[in-house]
């Protein structure tokens, strides 16, 4: 079939005519979508653009050239880019997309290129433009607006950052005189940008192992400081201990490879070999501030086998390295609750709260080692300040009326 060359003036007057609606589409299209991926975990950065009308003839003119009917249809007078920060994050938005909207199409470009070509990668995800959003803005002179589609493209910041360098290279160009040696360096560029991406997914990847192994050490720890210093207020149950079976040895590696199995070697209860691998860890050449966290990891495994004495020794030397850890002073005066040496507990606390008074826990504890030296009002006045922090802290709720029964007295 022969097209028909298009009239330009008609197309550009249909498509003005329209424009200021695609706008107030792509705007609550862009919206919605803010709200429908605000649950990821990473912030992801969303903007909604209307196809100008000189990039809309061009491609109108190319659709046509393809076109055996005669009839063209641009799928992406609107579209929404999405950013992420990973390539991890590409695969949760696109899984979003398709429980909230009606897909049509789905196009990952960049999927064959070989290592030696340059191009953009970018997942491109064809959607019906639901109604409640059509409804708000209905399109000029149509009541039927059911078919109305957008394009939404999804791409990590490096990804985005190739494709406005090509597009300036190759589609805003008239001419792109790219010879092979010249090809092979774009080419390079591209591969550099792929494994920058790949490598920052395997960062995010262990930061999360290792930021789930520190939750699961840190929940543990502070069981067991429940276990040893609220007995007096409340009966524990009897705790099961979990299933033990060998860790994996890695002797060697990088600090964050010791420190991952000393993670988990921490929260599976292998204590004597957690120890072991933050003591290899600071053998290391290693900043202060790091080995600080080590030294307080390592005291909180000492802590667990009831190794007082070497736990308060690792967090001396951690608040040595770092005296910001407010945390290591609070570790302290738990230890030494442990001991029964409250006035010692009471400095550790103190100090941990001259780092850090916000501390509601550090508060409870200060007054629990003033209850036990028989310092009534100074235990009442630390519950009242962790009860100005948190009004529901249900440990001090509990201990607050064994003060004042002593107090009445």
């Amino acid at each position: 079939m022969k097209n028909i060359i298009p009239d330009q003036s008609v197309l550009q007057s249909d498509y003005q005519a329209n424009y200021e609606w695609r706008v107030k589409i792509s705007k609550e299209l862009e919206k919605f979508l803010e709200k429908s991926l605000s649950g990821l975990p990473s912030n992801l950065t969303i903007k909604s653009r209307v196809k100008s009308f000189k990039s809309f003839y061009k491609k109108y003119l190319r659709y046509m050239r393809e076109s055996q009917s005669g009839i063209v249809k641009i799928p992406d007078e609107i579209g929404v880019r999405i950013i992420c920060p990973f390539l991890e994050d590409i695969n949760a938005a696109e899984e979003v997309i398709r429980e909230t909207f009606t897909v049509l199409e789905v196009e990952k470009k960049g999927d064959g290129y070989s290592f030696k070509e340059f191009g953009y990668e970018s997942h491109h995800i064809l959607v019906r433009i639901p109604n409640s959003i059509c409804e708000k803005y209905p399109k000029p002179g149509e009541c039927d607006f059911s078919g109305e589609v957008a394009e939404i493209q999804i791409r990590t910041i490096l990804q985005e950052a190739w494709a406005e360098v090509e597009h300036e290279f190759v589609y805003k160009a008239e001419f792109t005189p790219f010879g092979g040696p010249m090809k092979r360096k774009l080419a390079a560029i591209n591969a550099s940008l792929s494994l920058a991406d790949t490598i920052f997914q395997e960062f995010r990847t262990h930061q999360r192992q290792l930021n789930i192994q520190l939750e699961k050490r840190r929940t543990n720890f502070y069981q067991k400081i429940e276990d040893s210093m609220d007995s007096f207020l409340v009966e524990n149950e009897e705790k099961k201990k979990e299933s033990v079976y060998p860790v994996r040895p890695l002797d060697q590696g990088s600090v964050d490879d010791l420190l991952l199995n000393a993670l988990f070697a921490h929260n599976k209860g292998f204590f004597e070999q957690a120890e072991s691998f933050y003591s290899k860890i600071l053998s290391r050449e290693i900043d202060e501030k790091v080995k600080a966290v080590i030294y307080k990891h390592r005291g909180m495994a000492n802590f667990a086998q009831s190794k007082y004495e070497e736990s308060i020794s690792d967090f001396k030397e951690a608040l040595k390295r770092d005296p910001t850890v407010y945390a290591c002073a609070y570790y302290m005066g738990v230890v030494y609750s442990c001991l029964k040496d409250y006035f010692t507990a009471i400095e550790a606390f103190s100090r941990s709260l001259e780092i850090n008074p916000h501390q509601k826990y550090c508060l409870f504890r200060r007054a629990q080692a003033y209850y036990h030296i028989n310092d009534y009002p100074a235990a009442l006045s630390d519950c009242e300040s962790a009860l100005a922090l948190d009004g529901n802290f249900e440990s001090v709720k509990k201990f607050k009326p064994l003060l004042l029964e002593k107090l009445a007295r």
